[in-house]
């Protein structure tokens, strides 16, 4: 049994909280939160969890192995470190930090402390991003030539982080796992701000990759429709994965290749048109068993703190988000 204490019940919280507190190996002891509204909701939903307002009992029960921290961004660093630096595991939810050097300091007191440190990057849980993950690494679709996505709402208009702080760190933490982590070589962002000074509610992100792959990803919440989309074009096929359609992955047998001209000398070299091959194949729809992804998460940190292996979202790939996120940031 895994004693837990969760720090933060506002909008993303109660996810966590459900599905930790439903876990067999695991014994969620505290939520703490300094809004009384949101403890009296714990103690009337969950009448075995203590809710109070004071994070230092937490931190201070020597009986805690793991805290969850589900609060602002901005708190997450101190958060982490304090918790860390008190022997406890932590999952943080996205991002990880705010900065490349906050997350090494985490790594290193992790490290020091020989403790877990995961953060929530929840879509790396997910069946059908899973799905797209083994297409790519199965060579199905080929070479990967581009990657775009599209994370778009009217809503829920955020004043601590920016669209990008927000949203993005979905889609680039699904982008960096099904690119094994590769460092991009360039970053540009270009967004604007329309409902409150100096905070983007729209941004644009481009990334170039290794041996010619691109990544575009658009992030908005004033778009009047709700959008969870990404596509993967590869030199075979392209893969379409929604997350808001029933039908969550479609494999599209589509592609332009040069013909082979036989019986012609064809010159590259000289201006001899070439001549190319339009395919377009079968769509193909393959079911996508589903199971939570927080609780497959959930699961995940138990398993990891019971075993001391790196989590599938630990540093190393957290530590990239949040370096695509500040090299934008500072654009």
């Amino acid at each position: 049994m895994i004693t837990l204490a969760q720090i933060g019940c506002g909008y993303w919280g109660p996810n966590l909280l459900r599905n930790f507190n439903s876990l067999p190996n695991c014994n969620l002891r505290y939520l703490v939160d300094t809004n009384e509204e949101r403890c009296d909701f714990v103690k009337k939903s969950y009448p075995n969890i203590k809710a109070i307002d004071n994070v230092d009992v937490a931190l201070n029960d020597t009986e805690i192995d793991g805290v969850i921290i589900a609060t602002p961004a901005g708190t997450h660093f101190q958060l982490a470190k304090s918790a860390l630096s008190r022997g406890k595991h932590v999952f943080v939810e996205k991002p990880l930090a705010t900065s490349v050097d906050e997350v090494d300091e985490l790594e290193e007191l992790a490290n020091k402390n020989k403790k877990i440190v995961m953060a929530g990057h929840t879509f790396l849980y997910n069946a059908a991003v899973r799905y797209v993950r083994s297409l790519i690494d199965s060579d199905e679709i080929g070479d990967i030539r581009y990657i775009y996505s599209q994370r778009l709402n009217l809503g829920r208009i955020r004043s601590d982080v920016d669209v990008l702080w927000n949203l993005a760190p979905h889609d680039i933490s699904i982008i960096q796992y099904w690119l094994k982590d590769i460092e991009p070589i360039s970053i540009e962002r270009t967004g604007m701000a329309y409902v409150q000074e100096g905070i983007e509610d729209v941004a644009f992100l481009n990334i170039k990759y290794p041996d010619n792959i691109m990544a575009n990803v658009h992030v908005s919440c004033l778009d009047p429709h709700k959008t969870r989309k990404m596509v993967v074009v590869g030199s075979k096929k392209m893969v379409v994965y929604d997350d808001v359609s029933d039908n969550k992955i479609m494999i599209f047998d589509k592609g332009i290749d040069i013909k082979a001209v036989l019986g012609k000398n064809m010159d590259f070299d000289k201006t001899s048109p070439l001549e190319f091959d339009y395919r377009t194949g079968d769509i193909l729809i393959p079911k996508i068993d589903f199971i939570e992804p927080i609780r497959q998460e959930a699961e995940h940190f138990l398993e990891c703190i019971s075993t001391g292996n790196e989590p599938i979202s630990g540093v190393t790939h957290a530590r990239e988000v949040v370096r695509i996120l500040q090299k934008a940031q500072n654009k």
